[in-house]
């Protein structure tokens, strides 16, 4: 007896089903978001039984993890991302806006990878003349890449147990479908069973998959979330189009830290390493100019500074403008308060405008000190000087207080040439004597202490 076919409504963002349409997904809230889709529905005794046998569980102490070895991509900084290199039989979704360079990294690497692995490169939106052609323009002529331009998932599958390449790029993950699903490929049904049936595969042959992601107008990777939880590594590529530079963050990562952070370069024979992406973000500052203060943050293992500027003028309007970029609007609206209640510096009647150079987003406490001190140096046009750098908490009572890895950014501070260096006064008491040394270190406990310190 054939299975019947019925409709179900799911919801695109959470993947909720229902039997009947929503105008708002009873899960999520959203609204808009149920799509209908066909599903067979097979009687249970068509189908099929695992046996018992099959299923056996090992002892954990018996279970060997010597054997571990990555691959390296020849990116370091894609290598710091991914924890090291690639782990074998992982499955790693890289998502990104269109044209950031999600493709152009992954034909990159199969240069370097082609030396010791067979690469199977699946595209679902180009043709084979097509990626010649993007390969010749980024220099990639290995012997060991093939392309095979298929979107049936099955097949894929079913090729890559076949031929068993060293490693599997899916480009695109919402372009692959199953026969069998009434859906249109894109759908949630079809992203999150075509990204089970790769994983079996993956798993089950210990070889690694690549899988691109595109992103909906919300930034959000499109289709289920949960194509997130299947996925032993989601990594993010984030930039601006009108800007050069694309940083590589790792949202999961199983074999791996979560903070670690690649900086590239958009050139046109491809991404290029940024190795020193401190150097970069306060390269071009303008001298003698109120309202910039550099900062310096913890992404991982790493110390990165940014050039923060802030703008005060009076207001235009009856209330007053805040913008952010780069910044978190609500933070600075904090700072604000605090300036003015604790320090008494009056923005009341003013516009406040937070830029962080370089398409960096600050999102570390110790960022605070900087941010204020550039609202500080704009609304009294006094120019910071060129060598200093600050950093440091601020509290609602308009105190300093204590960061992490506060060595690892005095130490980056002094190796760029700056001479001045203002942290919170309870961080002195880690600094190692050395260091005083190489580059002046003042600690301040208050705002008005720091806005003494960062132009005396």
């Amino acid at each position: 007896m054939a299975g019947k076919i019925k409709s179900v409504y799911i919801c695109e963002k959470c993947g909720y089903e229902a039997q009947k349409w929503y105008g708002c997904c009873p899960s999520c809230n959203e609204w808009n978001t149920m799509t209908e889709e066909m599903r067979n529905t097979a009687p249970a005794s068509q189908k099929k039984a695992v046996s018992s046998s099959s299923a056996r569980s090992e002892r954990l102490s018996e279970i060997s993890a010597q054997d571990e070895h990555r691959y390296h991509t020849g990116l370091k900084e894609l290598d710091r991302v991914l924890g090291g290199g690639i782990v074998k039989g992982s499955l790693v979704l890289l998502s990104g806006d269109p044209g950031i360079g999600k493709s152009t990294i992954l034909l990159q690497i199969c240069q370097f990878l082609g030396n010791e692995l067979e690469i199977l490169y699946i595209s679902g939106e180009e043709s084979a003349h097509q990626i010649k052609l993007r390969a010749d323009r980024l220099g990639v002529d290995t012997d060991n890449l093939s392309v095979m331009c298929e979107t049936d998932t099955q097949l894929v599958a079913e090729h890559i147990r076949t031929e068993k390449p060293g490693l599997v790029i899916i480009d695109s993950i919402q372009t692959m479908c199953i026969d069998e699903l009434q859906s249109s490929p894109g759908s949630v049904t079809q992203v999150r069973e075509s990204t089970n049936l790769l994983m079996r595969a993956a798993k089950s042959l210990n070889i690694p998959i690549f899988l691109v992601g595109h992103v909906n107008k919300d930034g959000n990777i499109a289709g289920p979330k949960v194509l997130e939880h299947i996925v032993d590594a989601v990594l993010y590529f984030e930039g601006e189009r009108n800007l050069s530079y694309r940083i590589l963050r790792a949202v999961k990562n199983r074999y791996g830290s979560t903070n670690e952070i690649g900086v590239f370069e958009m050139l046109d024979r491809g991404l290029s390493e940024v190795e020193n992406p401190s150097l970069l973000m306060i390269s071009g500052r303008p001298k003698n100019t109120s309202g910039s203060c550099i900062a310096c943050i913890m992404e991982g293992s790493r110390p990165i500074l940014a050039e923060v500027q802030g703008l005060v003028t009076q207001t235009g309007f009856g209330n007053p403008r805040r913008m952010t970029t780069g910044f978190d609007y609500n933070r600075m609206s904090m700072l604000l308060a605090v300036l003015e209640k604790r320090a008494g510096y009056f923005f009341g009647n003013m516009d406040a405008y937070i830029n962080v150079v370089g398409g960096l987003k600050l999102d570390e406490p110790a960022s605070d000190l900087s941010v204020a001190l550039s609202l500080v140096s704009s609304l009294k046009d006094v120019p910071v000087r060129e060598d200093v750098l600050a950093f440091g908490e601020i509290g609602l009572g308009g105190e300093i207080r204590a960061v992490n890895s506060c060595t690892q950014r005095i130490k980056e501070a002094a190796r760029l040439g700056f001479t001045r260096c203002i942290i919170p006064k309870f961080n002195l008491k880690s600094v190692s004597k050395e260091l005083f040394n190489e580059i002046e270190i003042v600690g301040v406990s208050n705002i008005r202490q720091a806005f003494e310190a960062l132009i005396g």
